[in-house]
């Protein structure tokens, strides 16, 4: 049986900041109208999944909450699985905060009671949060991140993501980041295979980076296509360990690809 539904990667394979990803809407509405499930991941905490939801809508993509899988929902699963209920302290925005507490995390932010310290893609991180995230760690609470990318795909090039608020924490505290959920996480996986309703098997990853899409997609099974409408360049297969099942040029090729890879049945 060949590929039923496809995780697509937001940043750079969907959309560039407001720009949709030329071709990307039509592509996306073609395989639905071919039965195709599709769910939407990204690495991003920096809106809560409604906001992915309705800037999709916007930009021409139907979708719903339900449709998107981000690393703020990931972790918030995995914390409240681990321990419901947890003290947790996040460097993170408001959209990361808010999902935490609304699988029944406490929010704390006193370094003598944090059991978890979330580290996350955070543009207001400062030195303030930063002590206290050290303070509780060297006191013990558990390290954890949302994702590990260093960089963040805009119009015009790159931004600093998570990695450098994990190295930070480990720099100072010595001490390494436990768990990461989001991509390449198996966690990620999960959830979104969860949403489809599909194994492993029967899906394919679409995205534009090696490190995070295409290792996730190698590591679960997962079909892996590589876009290159992001960060990666052809180039860099040249020499790249991770390597896809499949380039595609943008989204808009995806169509053509699905009617190799995919079934009907």
């Amino acid at each position: 049986m060949g590929v039923q539904g496809y995780l697509l990667d937001l940043d750079g394979t969907v959309y560039l900041g407001e720009r949709l990803i030329p071709g990307a809407d039509r592509a996306i509405a073609e395989l639905r109208r071919r039965g195709r499930r599709v769910v939407f991941l990204s690495n991003k905490p920096l809106h809560s999944r409604a906001d992915y939801a309705e800037k999709l809508t916007r930009l021409g993509v139907r979708a719903t909450e339900d449709d998107v899988i981000h690393s703020s929902y990931v972790m918030a699963r995995y914390l409240a699985r681990e321990r419901p209920g947890a003290r947790v302290y996040a460097i993170g925005e408001p959209p990361l905060l808010a999902e935490l507490e609304a699988t029944g995390l406490e929010l704390c932010d006193d370094p003598e009671r944090i059991e978890y310290v979330v580290a996350a893609f955070d543009r207001t991180c400062t030195w303030d949060k930063l002590n206290t995230a050290f303070q509780a760690i060297r006191r013990g609470a558990r390290f954890v991140a949302t994702n590990p990318d260093p960089t963040c795909p805009v119009e015009g090039g790159e931004i600093p993501d998570a990695a450098a608020v994990i190295a930070a924490l480990e720099a100072t505290t010595g001490k390494k980041v436990e768990t990461v959920v989001g991509k390449p996480s198996p966690h990620t996986v999960r959830a979104a295979l969860e949403r489809l309703g599909l194994p492993a098997g029967r899906a394919a990853m679409v995205g534009d980076r090696l490190e995070t899409d295409i290792l996730m997609a190698r590591r679960a099974g997962l079909v892996a296509v590589l876009t290159l409408s992001g960060v990666t360049r052809p180039e860099e297969l040249d020499w790249a360990d991770v390597q896809p099942d499949y380039v595609i040029e943008s989204l808009a090729e995806l169509p053509e690809l699905d009617g190799r890879i995919g079934s009907a049945g």
